[in-house]
């Protein structure tokens, strides 16, 4: 490769370094915000839906904007935020949900939730327990004398 070609493939790369720098220090502070926007909240019991209590600018939300309700209500989600400051690749951000994938599940349905395999279940079928002897003959409690 001519020298020409490599500097400019070097300045691409340090520019591509840079952008993805700049995105992290991005969803960092976003995170931020986010953690505080959940944290800070006003919980209103009688209409069961929790209130921003402050201005949070970066996440497109006003003091006194519902959050979260009960019935029909699409909350704001964090992966939206991040399409909205156009982050590549927001997934890679978010931590997946226990229910559809990620360490826990993973913890539950690979290693707790084993099956036995076929030599310990073997062990298992070939083993009998001593069976003790009936309690009053397998009459029961209630017996004729």
């Amino acid at each position: 490769m001519t020298t020409a070609s490599s500097q400019s493939l070097k300045a691409y790369v340090d520019g591509y370094q840079e952008k993805v720098k700049a995105q992290k220090e991005l969803v960092e502070t976003l995170k931020a915000q986010w953690k505080l926007l959940w944290t800070e909240r006003f919980s209103d019991k009688i209409r069961a839906e929790e209130v921003s209590l402050n201005d949070y600018t970066s996440l497109s939300v006003e003091r006194g904007t519902i959050i979260h309700a009960n019935r029909d209500f699409k909350t704001i989600t964090f992966k939206e935020i991040l399409e909205q400051h156009e982050i590549n690749n927001p997934d890679r951000y978010i931590q997946p949900d226990a229910h559809t994938g990620g360490w826990s599940k993973f913890v539950k349905t690979k290693i707790v939730g084993h099956k036995l395999q076929a030599s310990e279940s073997n062990l298992l079928k070939n083993k009998k327990q001593e069976v003790q002897q009936p309690k009053k003959g397998g009459r029961g409690w209630l017996h004729a004398v």
